[in-house]
């Protein structure tokens, strides 16, 4: 496995697979994140299995979560691994090379995770890992969600976790 940071030569690629497995990204995504790593926001790590895409993720250092922007807490976004490498510890290693960035810098990591069952294999690895939620209970669509607030389960609906740095 090869993991590296994004390049304009990769966004091909990635698109490629994305549309392979019937995953659909918003056009110009990529572009959008590799704009942000020149500019120093935002880390993308693609990782490669025998010269073909197999995922990537990012490290966003000031959060679009207002309580992780307001605690300077860096917040790891949008991980994603193709169907046919999951289960290889692809993700596992794209989280520690993205923790390992973080904790360069901070002593906190965060990360948000989706409610459905789509995000179960994610919810369980990031327990497993460390991170804990933020007390601070669910977002949707960035905002906190109130009691009793009636809302669409989808991806927008969000449990924010934390990681401390391990001593």
């Amino acid at each position: 496995m090869k993991i590296s940071q994004l390049e304009e030569k990769d966004i091909p690629a990635i698109y490629n697979a994305f549309a392979n497995a019937g995953w659909h990204r918003r056009p110009l995504l990529l572009e959008g994140y590799l704009f942000e790593q020149g500019k120093g926001e935002r880390e993308v790590f693609v990782a490669y299995l025998d010269a073909e895409f197999a995922g990537y993720v990012t490290v966003k250092w000031k959060s679009d979560c207002p309580l992780f922007a307001e605690e300077g807490i860096p917040e790891i976004v949008d991980l994603n691994v193709m169907p046919p490498f999951q289960r290889r510890r692809i993700a596992s290693a794209l989280m520690d090379k993205a923790e390992g960035l973080i904790f360069g810098r901070s002593d906190v990591a965060g990360i948000g995770v989706g409610l459905f069952s789509d995000y179960g294999p994610a919810q369980r690895m990031y327990v497993l890992r460390g991170y804990v939620p933020d007390a601070r209970g669910v977002f949707y669509k960035g905002q906190q969600v109130k009691r009793l607030q009636e809302l669409t389960m989808d991806d927008d609906l969000v449990l924010y976790l934390v990681k401390r740095r391990p001593r």
